[in-house]
């Protein structure tokens, strides 16, 4: 699957902003549990908190579900915020080596500051310039 471009960037930002009136979104991640017979001799590195084997797919998707990168086989046991970080997408985002658009101002804001493009995760996501997530549920 190749790296986003910065065309296919502002064309999922468009998308997010018509589809669902979230201007500057590049898309939304997160990682589903696959359920696997556990192999041999691996312990419990596959063992999840939701008490069976598996493997995660840490996706990232535009407004139309459609997939813009994946990442498949990490352990069960481990975190979405961490295979994230190690998956060559969350690597370059961290790393700012992503082709990601230029801060822009949002729409119908013209006297505004410019923000940040961003991709949206659930609360277990650590904040980023790039990276948004939703408030935690009890403040």
């Amino acid at each position: 699957m190749p790296e986003p471009t910065k065309e296919v960037w502002i064309q999922t930002a468009e998308g997010f902003y018509n589809n669902a009136n979230f201007p500057n979104c590049l898309g939304a991640v997160d990682g589903k549990h696959i359920r696997i017979i556990n192999p041999a001799k691996s312990g419990s590195d596959y063992f999840n908190y939701k008490h069976f084997f598996s493997i995660i797919l840490m996706a990232l998707v535009d407004s139309n579900y459609c997939f813009l990168s994946i990442d498949v086989g990490a352990y069960g046991r481990e975190g979405d915020p961490n295979i994230f970080k190690k998956s060559p997408l969350g690597k370059k985002l961290y790393d700012r080596q992503l082709d990601i658009p230029l801060p822009k101002k949002l729409p119908n804001d013209d006297d505004g500051v410019e923000q940040p493009f961003v991709i949206v995760g659930d609360e277990t996501f650590a904040l980023h310039e790039n990276l948004l997530r939703r408030y935690p549920r009890k403040i």
